[in-house]
């Protein structure tokens, strides 16, 4: 019985504007040089990849990119958790915050790595696992 593979981030940068797909790639790598051991998980009827823990969306995830038609969201699943020092965070949800990234100068802002930083100390606190060793 053969298995349909999971849809990959290759599939959602073709579901990305063009002008667009250069800071999905930057935000992804940026996720990568926080956390290399992340658990991506892509859902195209979504048109998001979460990044986490574990592949769990709402408890394992940390962090989701999500392109819309002028701007990326790089999304805090706990985000209203995370220390906003910098201002970046926007939103009034219970739980989730999210940064509107328009270009690639916008992706290397200062505050994007510490953000993600806290939202894997964040998951991983919660779900009582160890802490990475930086």
């Amino acid at each position: 019985m053969s298995k349909t593979a999971p849809p990959s981030f290759h599939q959602l940068l073709e579901l990305t504007e063009k002008d667009l797909q250069p800071v999905v790639i930057r935000l992804k790598a940026l996720i990568l040089e926080v956390d290399p051991n992340t658990c991506e998980v892509v859902r195209l009827g979504e048109r998001a990849a979460t990044f986490g823990v574990g592949p769990k969306k709402m408890s394992e995830g940390y962090a989701f990119i999500l392109p819309h038609k002028n701007w990326v969201n790089l999304g805090f699943y706990q985000g209203a958790a995370l220390d906003n020092q910098n201002a970046l965070l926007e939103g009034s949800g219970k739980n989730m915050r999210h940064i509107k990234i328009r270009s690639l100068a916008d992706a290397e802002q200062p505050g994007l790595k510490q953000l993600l930083t806290q939202a894997i100390a964040e998951r991983r606190r919660a779900l009582g696992m160890p802490h990475s060793k930086e």
